[in-house]
């Protein structure tokens, strides 16, 4: 059992892992096509600007939707076969308590992200939707991707330092 469970740990690391670098490149990329707060495209930006953007993120959208899917399907799988108390172990409830909590607003993210996809891989890439659903992606959820993004990195850390652990003597 303890094999199962640590096959399911390292798969986890790995989709967390793909699912972080691929959430940094995509809020990178999009943030730097507005200007501030009010989602006003930077004057170098135009419709033949855009189309191509849009292309480049496509993989990066679809890598960070499979990988936190695996990520969170596997980190539960780990949770339920290893022989870890969440009692005796604070840092895995923790990270428990993090992952279960963000992960409904995360599968939003990927429903929308799915509906830009859809756009674009169709041939229907009117860069007026697509930017639409960009825009409405940021402001539902606000500054939630950099919580997310942070929590994840918090996340990194409790699972290497591994605080709160309680002693068995």
């Amino acid at each position: 059992m303890e094999k199962v469970s640590n096959f399911f740990k390292y798969v986890a690391a790995c989709g967390g892992s793909l699912w972080f670098g691929a959430e940094l490149s995509r809020l990178t990329l999009t943030f730097y096509l507005f200007q501030g707060n009010q989602f006003e495209l930077k004057p170098f930006v135009d419709e033949a600007f855009l189309q191509p953007v849009f292309y480049v993120m496509n993989p990066l959208l679809i890598l960070t939707s499979i990988a936190y899917s695996v990520f969170f399907v596997s980190f539960l799988i780990y949770i339920l076969t290893t022989s870890l108390k969440l009692r005796a172990n604070g840092w895995l409830f923790i990270i428990l308590v993090l992952v279960v909590t963000l992960s409904p607003f995360e599968f939003y993210l990927i429903k929308k992200d799915y509906q830009i996809l859809t756009l674009v891989f169709t041939g229907k890439i009117l860069s007026k939707d697509v930017l639409y659903l960009v825009i409405t992606r940021f402001k539902v959820l606000g500054s939630f991707p950099l919580i997310h993004l942070f929590s994840f990195m918090a996340i990194i850390y409790l699972a290497i330092f591994q605080p709160l652990k309680k002693n068995e003597n």
